[in-house]
């Protein structure tokens, strides 16, 4: 007997065109974003954060998906071209770019709501019943059927997808809803100081994913008038959703993880400290975000690369990594890696103790470091015997950064900055006259 709720869900996915907003600085991460866009830095050992949303998508049966770029988008335009490239729009599929082009004027993306209505001709094109918009910066796992199915079921002509979070973490953070039994959108308060608690959960709030839904034409007809809106700042939470949710219907979509009966598994790694504690998830024995569900795959490029490889097996010099995750490439050296991560081609000589840190690709750690609470950017090459996450205030004094949590980021401007720091300070003592007895 055919499965009439499946082909009634992969019928409304068909029907969509996903658009995932990819061009946010993400400046919270500080430094990690200096030659990057946020959905571009790597998370969890061999993937992007841009991959998670495409992943659902392409989970979800949601085959034409476009992703507006505009903040140094290049390595996120490689790395899109490189894994999601193979689509083929013959067969009703695409990944496509799109960046940031002046279509409708002189200006760039001003704002979430302007980067759709910049490419409504592109959308239009493709002659959707429902416009799926989707941030690109946030890690998670979902089913966007489910909420295809809701849209329709409900009537509305906009779903915002929810989730409940703590008021202190959705303070100044997150979209807040205040909505009715029926999960109609009341109020929306955008970043609030104070979010409204929901009423059967105080210290809890309903706070916008940055996920929408919406039947195209009603779409293309608020961002019509809001681009023709004196004042606005051309943005979904701002000016698009305060303006119809009293006269059109507007639902809330609570985002649930069937697999999982507590709060579902989604993060906003927009700090230092959350992107560290979101890897550091991963190394536990049974992390919320399963990575090797093959049910629910998370898709990616990734080079070809050989094993990792663990070597020496002295006393004093043994190749070992414990609760850690390490990726193709790596080679542990005679060093010891506890709770941490590595992505692909790291190679950690000998002597050295690694313990919760964040290790990205390329990395080269000399003979006798030692590295703890740290996140080491893409191609660092850590000098033999430097200390990081040791001594906070020499970390300070070598140029790194600390967040608020104590977790150490070092890049290779800030590695470079030193070297020339103590070049010059080599040069200086040599010049300077020696004093005599």
């Amino acid at each position: 007997m055919p499965n009439y709720a499946n082909r009634y869900i992969s019928n409304l996915t068909r029907d969509t065109y996903a658009l995932i907003l990819a061009g946010g600085r993400g400046s919270r991460l500080h430094e990690l974003t200096s030659w990057r866009a946020k959905p571009a830095v790597y998370f969890g050992g061999k993937f992007r954060i841009v991959d998670f949303p495409l992943s659902n998508c392409i989970n979800s049966g949601i085959r034409r998906v476009g992703i507006a770029t505009q903040y140094k988008s290049h390595s996120l335009i490689r790395h899109v071209n490189r894994a999601w490239g193979h689509f083929k729009k013959e067969l009703g599929e695409s990944v496509e770019i799109l960046p940031a082009s002046q279509r409708y004027g002189d200006n760039w993306y001003c704002g979430t709501a302007d980067a759709v209505f910049q490419n409504m001709d592109i959308i239009r094109h493709d002659l959707p019943k429902y416009v799926m918009i989707l941030s690109g910066d946030h890690v998670y796992r979902m089913d966007y059927g489910a909420l295809l199915a809701k849209h329709v079921e409900t009537g509305a002509d906009m779903t915002v997808c929810c989730i409940e979070v703590p008021n202190e973490e959705a303070a100044g953070a997150f979209g807040v809803m205040t909505v009715d039994e029926n999960k109609r959108v009341k109020r929306f308060d955008e970043k609030p100081a104070e979010p409204t608690s929901l009423p059967n959960k105080p210290g809890m709030c309903l706070a916008s994913m940055g996920n929408y839904v919406f039947n195209t034409e009603f779409l293309f007809e608020q961002l019509q008038k809001d681009a023709e809106k004196e004042g606005s700042g051309r943005d979904f939470g701002h000016d698009i959703i305060p303006s119809i949710i009293e006269q059109h219907n507007v639902y809330a979509f609570p985002f649930k993880d069937p697999s999982y009966s507590g709060t579902p598994y989604w993060r906003d790694v927009g700090t230092l400290d959350s992107f560290w504690e979101a890897n550091m998830e991963l190394v536990s024995p049974t992390p919320q975000l399963d990575l090797y569900d093959s049910q629910w795959p998370i898709w990616t490029y990734q080079e070809q690369l050989p094993p990792a490889k663990f070597i020496f097996d002295d006393d004093k010099r043994r190749g070992t990594a414990v609760d850690s995750t390490v990726s193709g490439g790596c080679i542990i050296s005679g060093s010891a890696v506890k709770r941490s991560l590595l992505f692909s081609n790291v190679h950690v000589h000998s002597y050295c103790t690694i313990e919760e840190s964040v290790i990205l690709p390329g990395v080269q750690i000399e003979r006798n470091c030692v590295i703890k609470k740290a996140i080491i950017d893409r191609s660092c090459v850590i000098p033999e015997g430097l200390e990081i996450g040791v001594d906070r205030d020499a970390d300070i004094k070598n140029g790194f950064r600390i967040s608020s949590g104590g977790v150490v980021l070092v890049t290779r401007d800030m590695l470079a900055a030193l070297n020339e720091k103590k070049q010059n300070e080599s040069t200086l003592a040599a010049t300077e006259p020696q004093l005599t007895a």
